[in-house]
């Protein structure tokens, strides 16, 4: 049958077997056929009805068939399940944001960097722990004759050097940089991962003092927690700053009066401080005529702080399951 379309193909069915169709009359008109060749000829007019049925269904499969392998431009797509940003993307572009608007600027230092920069140049001792293999992943390198071991960063405080030295002793305005990188530390349990992400704040200016840095602390933690956020500064001890500070933030529960989930009214959230001279010296830059402020802190440990997450184990932000990721 030489049917283009299933229109086509219903006017050949009731041309043929229709009420007044061809084989239909043959049918009707049975009885005007001698008795002698009555037999023969019924059993001829059925096999051909049966034969042009079975011919039409088949014509007709392939019809549909050809229909549903062409394509209409004008019909609307099947609009495919779409993803988004994983909830630690998700923290870093909040964090970026947040500075970006107080004059900060997004900046990223190598992953693989050399011993002098993550601690020779930040005050770390050759003898300290955090040099050890045990504490941090060693490159299987050549040492370099000044800069020492390759290692993976165990920390965004390597960028700050690295910065100073970027612009120079002079510089025309002040160093506000935020550093958001990868971080690699031998560490795993319910808050540490091997590989995990921190955000450096440094500026560097003429009469930088503790009570910018704290104002900048407090911004943050009303930006990114809520405002009714705080912080506060503890002493302590990081050998890249001088004086330097824990910072902590009072609890969302309770609100810093004390609670079962708090156990005091806040939480530490990481280490700032005004940096040390000899970590100026270091990049170039005259402790006598600029000072400047540190602030160091996990993106992953931030943001199981904001309230509603329910998230008890840092592991879990990087599991693979959908039905876990699809909630945030």
């Amino acid at each position: 049958m030489d049917a283009r379309s299933l229109g086509e193909l219903e006017e050949i069915r009731i041309a043929y077997l229709g009420r007044n169709g061809r084989i239909t009359k043959l049918v009707k008109n049975i009885t005007s056929v001698e008795s002698s060749e009555r037999k023969s000829i019924g059993l001829l007019l059925n096999d051909t009805k049966s034969t042009m049925l079975s011919l039409l269904k088949e014509k007709e499969n392939k019809l549909r068939e050809g229909e549903n392998t062409q394509f209409d431009p004008t019909l609307p797509g099947i609009k495919k399940e779409l993803g988004h940003t994983h909830l630690v993307t998700q923290a870093i572009n909040e964090i970026s944001e947040i500075f970006e608007n107080i004059g900060f600027r997004r900046l990223r230092y190598p992953e693989v960097e050399w011993d002098w920069y993550a601690f020779g140049s930040v005050n770390f001792g050759p003898d300290h722990p955090a040099r050890d293999e045990w504490e941090t992943f060693i490159v299987d390198n050549k040492p370099d004759k000044e800069m020492g071991q390759m290692v993976l960063t165990p920390h965004t405080t390597s960028g700050q050097v690295r910065e100073m030295k970027r612009l120079g002793p002079v510089f025309s305005e002040p160093i506000r940089m935020i550093n958001i990188s990868k971080c690699y530390r031998r560490q795993s349990d319910a808050s540490h991962v091997p590989m995990f992400h921190q955000f450096e704040g440094l500026v560097v200016d003429r009469g930088i003092n503790i009570t910018h840095l704290k104002g900048t602390l407090d911004y943050f933690a009303k930006q990114f927690f809520g405002p009714d956020r705080k912080t506060r500064i503890r002493p302590y001890n990081f050998p890249f700053t001088e004086p330097s500070f824990e910072v902590d933030i009072n609890c969302g529960i309770c609100e810093g009066k004390g609670c079962k989930v708090c156990k005091g009214g806040w939480h530490e959230i990481g280490g700032s401080g005004m940096v040390h001279p000899q970590v100026l010296k270091n990049g170039g830059i005259d402790p006598n005529h600029y000072t400047g402020f540190a602030f160091g802190w996990g993106v992953e440990r931030v943001f199981l702080m904001k309230e509603g997450l329910g998230i008890n184990d840092l592991r879990t932000m990087y599991s693979t399951d959908l039905r876990y990721l699809k909630q945030f």
